[in-house]
């Protein structure tokens, strides 16, 4: 199957199809994680997004419902060196191609991804728009001219839970190869602008049972739950997208904040705490995303680099340590990673402690915000 690619900066080419078919229009980001492809697939916060594989051969492994970091793949297209249909794992279930077939997802194979990323580090993320059916380059042009920016988009409402529910597990069990019974003692609203299971799973493992929220949800509702005891805290999740333009969310952290909740974000979360704050994101030249990012823990007596799972094209300004302590800085770049702030149970964190896929080495900070919710 053939696919046609148009970049934003007038690059075309010509590559194979193996997922869905159909036309797309999204942003280009390259993601550096050798391993997990089927839990950046199915991560909500790539909603909108094309993903390049820097990891050459994909596939290998197959899908399988147990590594499902939610319940579908939100993403616009999968594009990859060499995809490998022929699976071999004793977990897979399914080839990645019927997965994303049945999902209605484009993947694209047979190009040159280490040009591709080469690319988008030089001149930043862009819009892109790839398609099985249309192969002409001004047609393609027309419709990419014509699509809305990945700026421009409000994907929460596309990612977030429809009904409110309680997460019914903890982590998962490498040894009985299950994920483990809740053992919890405190109870937290996660408010989900599309939170990864592997998040409510630490979380649950922690401690604290998780009351999953629609981001729609009445702010006046969480805060009177607080009010009553039912809660102790909330949790400001992962999602896609630009934070700025999610306004009415502004207006509840800050209504949150007034009422001094405790509160934990991570990445879009972390994002949308700075900005409730009044410090306005900015969009990095082509984000962070892979397994491999090491990150400078502050808060000890002497900093100790954690490697850690990044996703995300957003980041938080240096000025804002006139409100909050920096706990974590990246290493690449000197980014602002984690902060907490000044005289308020709340803290957030740009990284992703859960990985699912990647390193483990900032999963600690789950029992950070359980101590403060107990």
């Amino acid at each position: 199957m053939k696919v046609s690619i148009l970049l934003e900066n007038g690059m075309f080419f010509e590559a194979k199809g193996f997922g869905a078919e159909g036309t797309e229009v999204g942003e280009i980001v390259f993601n550096t994680s050798m391993t997990g492809y089927q839990e950046i697939i199915t991560d909500p916060s790539y909603a909108g997004q094309f993903v390049v594989f820097t990891m050459p051969e994909i596939g290998n492994v197959g899908v399988n419902k147990d590594d499902m970091e939610s319940n579908g793949a939100w993403l616009k297209g999968v594009i990859v060196r060499e995809y490998v249909d022929k699976f071999s794992n004793f977990r897979g279930e399914k080839s990645l191609g019927e997965f994303l077939k049945e999902q209605g997802i484009l993947g694209i194979s047979d190009i040159d991804t280490r040009f591709l990323t080469k690319t988008i580090r030089n001149e930043g993320a862009m819009m892109m728009v790839a398609s099985t059916e249309i192969h002409d380059k001004d047609k393609l042009q027309k419709i990419l001219k014509l699509s809305p920016r990945i700026e421009e988009v409000d994907y929460i409402k596309e990612v977030t839970t429809k009904e409110p529910y309680i997460h019914p597990h903890g982590a998962w069990d490498d040894k009985e190869f299950k994920y483990k019974e809740k053992n919890t003692n405190k109870k937290i609203a996660v408010f989900d602008f599309g939170v990864k299971r592997n998040i409510l799973n630490e979380l649950t493992e922690a401690g604290m049972e998780c009351l999953v929220v629609p981001a729609s949800t009445p702010v006046e509702e969480i805060i009177k739950m607080y009010e009553k005891g039912e809660i102790g805290g909330v949790f400001l999740s992962n999602g896609p997208g630009d934070p700025l333009i999610l306004k009415d969310i502004h207006k509840k952290i800050k209504k949150l904040l007034e009422h001094k909740i405790p509160m934990f974000g991570i990445c879009l979360g972390h994002q949308l705490l700075s900005i409730s704050h009044g410090y306005p994101t900015f969009k990095l030249k082509f984000g962070h995303h892979g397994g491999n990012h090491p990150v400078k823990n502050m808060l000890g007596r002497k900093p100790v680099v954690e490697i850690t799972a990044q996703n995300h094209n957003y980041n938080v300004p240096e000025n804002i340590r006139e409100v909050a302590e920096i706990t974590h800085v990246n290493l690449f770049d000197g980014t602002i990673e984690g902060v907490k702030y000044k005289n308020e149970p709340v803290f957030s964190v740009q990284h992703h402690p859960e990985a699912s896929p990647g390193p483990h080495d900032s999963k600690y900070i789950f029992k950070e915000f359980y101590k403060i919710v107990k």
